[in-house]
């Protein structure tokens, strides 16, 4: 099983506190660090100095780590228009060197767009537009150098483009999707994507949400096994009890609700849990760090729990 950082910076962290957790992640040995793409706080937490831009970010860090991977987990695709996002992408794709990889979702958080003047339409429009989407990105990135593509949507049109700059990453960096819906998740997963991400399910109903995905890649004709699966869970990890009731409580947690839906307890505490999910079907687990000046907890989850399911 792989490990990888997952953090929500839009709760409160600047480009210098992700920097640091990044490099702390890489020190560590995790496999990869992703943060969410989102531009307002959540809940109770301070959301100071205020939101960062995702791919802003990933680029800076692209520049400032060597051999993590970087992603997103998800590119709301209500942010950005598909031509830019592929640009993007692409050059953040070669300044680091080939590690970046794109989650991509239809977007869900309607406070952040009316706060941002983002439009923010119908569930089933944000879901077409997400396939239209999905179609540019990778007819783009899929357009051999010195042809044209074009593409006629409903949302989207693309005309005469020459379809630069390629990615690093051939035929592009991998695209992740993920979710728990039942038809249009399982869907453009088994069209478009390279992994699977089922974000803080149990791990019964992870295992559910893969079998539907390899259901719709059944359909497809596409061989189910081609995809990685994977989970995401917020994590608390310490050495005593008096230090994990410390750090579940700077996460904003009440220790008994984590130890209900995370993985939250002694480092064999921890890897008794995310075996859970390996036995549900992933192969990777986005573990949710949500303290990012905590680079402690970072250290004693690279030490004490990585090793013990890599």
């Amino acid at each position: 099983m792989r490990l990888r950082m997952f953090t929500e910076p839009q709760q409160g962290a600047s480009y210098a506190t992700q920097l640091r957790a990044a490099q702390a992640a890489e020190a560590a040995g995790f496999d990869a660090y992703f943060r969410s793409d989102h531009y307002l706080k959540m809940g109770s937490a301070s959301g100071l100095p205020g939101p960062s831009d995702a791919w802003v970010t990933l680029a800076g860090l692209a520049r400032e780590t060597s051999t993590i991977r970087l992603g997103t987990l998800v590119t709301s695709a209500t942010f950005r228009l598909p031509g830019p996002l592929a640009i993007t992408v692409a050059q953040v794709d070669a300044m680091s060197g080939g590690r970046v990889e794109l989650g991509l979702g239809a977007g869900w958080y309607e406070a952040e767009h009316q706060a941002y003047a983002i439009a923010f339409p119908s569930l089933r429009t944000r879901f077409d537009r997400l396939e239209e989407q999905l179609e540019v990105l990778t007819g783009l990135w899929g357009t051999a150098e010195g042809e044209r593509f074009n593409y006629q949507g409903e949302h989207y049109q693309v005309v005469d483009s020459p379809a630069l700059p390629k990615p690093v990453q051939q035929p592009h960096p991998p695209i992740i999707i993920g979710g728990g819906g039942a038809r249009r998740t399982p869907s453009l997963a088994a069209r478009f994507a390279e992994e699977f991400n089922t974000p803080f399910l149990q791990p019964a109903d992870a295992a559910a949400a893969f079998g539907r995905v390899r259901n719709a890649c059944d359909a497809l004709g596409r061989d189910p096994a081609s995809l990685r699966y994977s989970s995401a869970v917020t994590v608390a990890c310490a050495r005593s009890d008096a230090e994990l009731r410390r750090r579940v409580e700077a996460m904003g947690w009440k220790l008994e609700d984590l130890q209900a839906s995370g993985a939250c307890g002694s480092p064999d505490q921890v890897v008794e849990r995310l075996g859970a999910y390996g036995e549900a079907g992933a192969s990777v687990v986005y573990l949710q760090v949500l303290d990012l000046e905590d680079l402690d907890h970072v250290d004693l989850l690279g030490s004490a729990v990585l090793p013990q399911v890599a």
